[in-house]
């Protein structure tokens, strides 16, 4: 009797998804490694599963210190993580391609359109060369500054090792850093939050791996088209508009704030709430001890990471487009008006519904996960809310629960990251069955709404 194999075909989300749990499985097998650890005494599975998923994911929240943990080969393991899943794997596995002159397929063409979020091919090749060219141009320039800047305080070698590391980590919105060993385990850039350069640097990363590739790239081709796309235009205006409202209420809110902006002079005031009002865009980083915020503060950061960074970007969260929409529909309904209308272009009914589906998915999520952590970690529910918001956006910031969490907690935890970063529309595409075209409609019911 002969027996036959069906092929398996897998759909592009598909292979996303399983290409990021390959490349989370192989950064905890290093994590584990007894080189990995600074101690000499191997990381757990969980804990080095947890690293590896916040890493790729490029999240930032960590169960153990990173720069006092981990040793030079367990860093570089995590930044090479942080740099494939920002990228995404599949600009990796171009670049490679490239580099051997291999030609793109049609089917590696189709994952990249997913991968990037685009709506159609074309050109993505093209877009993923620039991805790639702008994202090491970046990288280098803020390495170089970040360099100088740190041999002052680490000497020569450390600082520019620092400087390299430290500059991938925030331009892919990741939010890890190594300064653990300087100034003691979990304490991020605290020791930095009145210096300009380390600032203005850092928001300028964080800021330019947020709005996204696409944006990036209509930017550097104004000069000669003129003119910028409505998706750059949306994400531009949002995201100046959310900074500035963000700095704005943080600045009012933490103003007399002991714990957090009370021993800083005003620059340092104006420089840690514009630094907060940026990071929670999916960044990780923070100058103030986010425990310490008021509760205010804490929730109004909270909404922030939920928002998130923008499409096509390095960050998580429902992102700013989505964020725009709903709005750009709640406006629309109260004027009573039918097309959402923005800056002359008008919204198609499919991009209006997608926005509610996400936003309705990415809200089951937290609240449901929420809940469930209420009953395996003894913290206040803010704390959890927050942890939880801070791992679907890919975000990294934490009130100080990621340390404590329990074994549930961790792998809880682990998996909103997984989600937030691959989407939770990319995953309920890769999970669900095979779509088919309905073949007929049923007749049109009403239903009283408010």
């Amino acid at each position: 009797m002969k027996l036959t194999l069906k092929k398996i075909e897998l759909t592009p989300p598909q292979i996303l998804v399983l290409g990021f749990a390959a490349i989370i499985l192989v950064g905890t097998i290093l994590l584990t490694l007894p080189i990995a650890s600074a101690t000499g005494v191997p990381h757990s599975f969980l804990n080095a599963l947890f690293t590896a998923t916040s890493a790729t994911c490029v999240t930032g929240l960590v169960v153990v210190d990173t720069g006092s943990s981990y040793t030079m080969f367990g860093q570089i393991v995590i930044i090479t993580l942080i740099q494939v899943g920002g990228l995404g794997f599949m600009t990796m596995a171009t670049l490679f391609a490239f580099m051997l002159k291999k030609r793109i397929s049609l089917k590696e063409r189709l994952v990249l359109q997913e991968a990037m979020n685009q709506g159609s091919m074309e050109g993505i090749v093209r877009l993923i060369r620039k991805v790639i060219r702008y994202s090491l141009t970046i990288e280098l320039i803020a390495a170089v500054i970040f360099s100088i800047r740190w041999s002052m305080d680490l000497g020569p070698a450390k600082g520019i090792y620092y400087g390299i590391w430290h500059a991938i980590s925030f331009f892919n919105n990741a939010g890890f850093d190594l300064f653990g060993s300087v100034t003691g385990p979990f304490s991020s850039l605290t020791s930095y939050a009145s210096d300009p350069t380390i600032n203005i640097v850092s928001m300028g990363l964080i800021v330019l791996g947020g709005i996204g590739f696409i944006v990036i790239s209509d930017l550097l081709d104004f000069r000669v088209s003129k003119r910028l796309s409505l998706h750059s235009k949306v994400v531009l205006s949002t995201t100046g508009f959310l900074i500035v409202v963000g700095a704005i209420v943080i600045f009012i809110f933490e103003f007399t704030n002991q714990k957090t902006f009370g021993p800083l002079n005003w620059s340092g005031k104006v420089l840690a709430a514009f630094f907060q009002s940026v990071s929670p865009r999916t960044a990780g980083a923070n100058t103030i001890d986010i425990g310490g915020m008021r509760q205010a503060s804490q929730f109004f950061t909270i909404i922030l990471m939920f928002i998130g960074a923008s499409p096509g970007s390095t960050g998580g969260g429902i992102k700013t487009t989505t964020f725009t929409t709903l709005v750009g529909a709640t406006i629309a309904m109260i004027r009573g008006k039918e097309d959402i209308v923005l800056f002359h272009y008008r919204l198609g009914k499919d991009r209006i519904l997608k926005a509610i589906t996400l936003t309705m998915i990415a809200l089951f999520l937290v609240i449901i996960v929420s809940m469930v952590l209420s009953t395996t970690e003894d913290h206040p529910f803010l704390m959890i809310l927050f942890e939880v918001t801070s791992a679907f956006g890919t975000v990294g910031l934490t009130m100080g629960l990621t340390p404590d969490l329990s074994d549930i907690g961790k792998v809880m935890i682990a998996l909103m990251m997984f989600i937030g970063r691959l989407g939770p529309l990319t995953l309920a595409y890769a999970l669900g069955p095979k779509t088919e075209k309905e073949l007929y409609r049923y007749p049109e019911g009403k239903i009283t709404i408010g």
